[in-house]
């Protein structure tokens, strides 16, 4: 039998954020113990200001703990230097925001690609396009390859911020209000390609405001006041629903 330590892809060991603001301290994120296995698919959720957004943060390599630990695959974070976080981030993170985040004046390809541009050890011409093309077939977009991101819908766009996570290889996608811009057909379709991307295997840990959506994680975590309240697995998982490519 594996030891359950060894399927641990991410682990937050008493973890504190606070910031100050105009003299005043805050605390975002207080005490936080938390582990994610590989393959799982985490929502978390909870009321404005709790602290979802600070604790994706942190989990991204965005920022970093006031006190407490931050472990990827077994890895200290606190002891590695910036440009090794960047590296680690690089590696094992995809990112998928609620604002798009694509650059109007390059390509889907280009947008997909360059992140990819950025990696430490450097990928072939080759291997750019392989990857790309395979991260916008998983999405449905491939043949909106040579559009820029303004002639697309919103729902697009997003497919788009997905695929240029997903082109990485990362082990890990973190995925902040990913339905927050779209209406719900296109909502329903983006959540469709996260089930399948977690059926395949990615680790998936989002932050959500729809109960619904919520549902479609095996898990659920509720912050409150900076606090894990409530860990739970999500007891009626929806059946997918068809994404419509178009």
């Amino acid at each position: 039998m594996t030891d359950n330590i060894e399927k641990t892809i991410i682990h937050l060991n008493n973890v504190t954020k606070k910031f100050v603001s105009h003299d005043v301290e805050i605390t975002a994120l207080q005490d936080i113990e938390l582990k994610i296995q590989q393959g799982e698919y985490v929502a978390i959720n909870g009321p404005s200001g709790c602290g979802k957004s600070t604790l994706l943060s942190l989990m991204g390599l965005l920022d970093t703990p006031t006190s407490g630990q931050y472990l990827i695959h077994g890895v200290n974070t606190r002891e590695l230097s910036g440009d090794q976080q960047a590296e680690l981030r690089n590696l094992h993170l995809g990112f998928v925001f609620q604002s798009f985040n694509l650059i109007d004046e390059l390509s889907v390809y280009d947008n997909v690609a360059l992140p990819l541009t950025y990696r430490d050890q450097a990928l072939s011409k080759q291997e750019i396009k392989d990857r790309v093309v395979r991260a916008l077939s998983q999405v449905g977009m491939e043949h909106r390859i040579a559009h820029k991101p303004n002639q697309l819908s919103g729902g697009q766009q997003q497919r788009i911020a997905i695929a240029r996570a997903l082109a990485g290889e990362p082990s890990i996608l973190l995925v902040d209000e990913p339905t927050g811009n779209l209406d719900s057909k296109n909502g329903d379709a983006v959540m469709d390609i996260l089930s399948q991307l977690n059926a395949q295997g990615t680790t998936i840990c989002m932050v959500t405001h729809d109960p619904r959506y919520a549902s479609h994680a095996k898990r659920q975590i509720a912050l409150l006041d900076g606090k894990i309240v409530t860990t739970q697995p999500s007891f009626q998982s929806p059946e997918p629903i068809a994404a419509v490519y178009s």
